[in-house]
């Protein structure tokens, strides 16, 4: 689509150009000003995007959270891997959260 949008416009910028124009910098300025805002909105993308990642990685959303809770990850991994059966899980489950002075996951 963005191919056959610049193709029609260099077929239509010798219609635009007036007397004393000689025909290069209206198809040019139809190939940069596309190319610009979508070099814009890669910027854009890549640095709104870098600060959400980092920001969820310091919340803890991505293993980079609080001990208590990557040791209840380990815990999880551990019982969804058949390491641990349910009893010894959710005993240990009780000791991590009866000695963790954070509170739980929000929505857990």
């Amino acid at each position: 689509m963005f191919t056959s949008a610049v193709l029609a416009s260099a077929a239509l910028a010798p219609a635009f150009m007036g007397p004393g124009m000689h025909g290069g910098g209206f198809v040019w300025l139809f190939l940069l000003v596309p190319l610009f805002f979508l070099a814009l909105f890669a910027v854009l993308f890549a640095t709104v995007g870098r600060r959400w990642r980092r920001a969820a990685w310091a919340s803890g959303r991505f293993g980079g959270g609080l001990p208590g809770h990557r040791a209840e990850a380990t815990l999880a991994e551990r019982f969804a891997q058949g390491d641990i059966d349910e009893v010894e899980y959710r005993a240990r489950l009780e000791v991590l959260r009866a000695n963790n002075p954070t509170p739980p996951y929000p929505g857990h």
